[in-house]
């Protein structure tokens, strides 16, 4: 489950982007000041700003030394509302994730943090979404019992 501010949801799809071997991976043309989270300790967020219009946040998975991370595309918010959050830009708008919270350890902190849930939903895994290199792997993971919810779309409001 994620908890930001006010807002807690369990995570219903991520993306994995795994190594330097991985050309979808921002990480795969080696290490930069913006890269240099991925390379970092596990359970930090790394957010960055796309299209020139939204955020993605996404959380360091693997070893220190080894670049990878998963981006959350989706969220079924259990509080203080139940809806979806659909789409990496929309979850970040709607719970105002921003760059200032690129780089944070989501393992000790109480406002913005990771902790675990106990239910172990199907999924499915299917090709990664809008991304040129690097489309034959399937690390993109979906649960399939979390839809039920109204989604949230860019037009609603709390």
């Amino acid at each position: 489950m994620l908890k930001f501010s006010n807002f807690s949801g369990i995570i219903t799809e991520v993306e994995a982007y795994i190594g330097m071997d991985d050309p979808a991976c921002h990480a795969a043309r080696g290490y930069t000041n913006r890269t240099s989270v991925m390379f970092g300790t596990p359970g930090f967020s790394y957010v960055y700003f796309i299209y020139g219009m939204y955020y993605c946040l996404n959380i360091v998975t693997e070893a220190e030394g080894f670049p990878a991370a998963v981006l959350i595309r989706g969220l079924k918010l259990t509080e203080p509302l139940e809806a979806n959050l659909g789409g990496p830009g929309i979850l970040c708008k709607k719970l105002n994730i921003t760059k200032e919270h690129n780089k944070q350890d989501l393992t000790i902190s109480h406002e913005f943090c990771l902790y675990e849930y106990h239910l172990k939903p199907d999924y499915v895994c299917t090709p990664r979404i809008g991304i040129s290199k690097g489309k034959e792997k399937f690390w993109r993971f979906k649960s399939c019992v979390l839809a039920d919810m109204p989604k949230i779309t860019l037009n609603n409001k709390y």
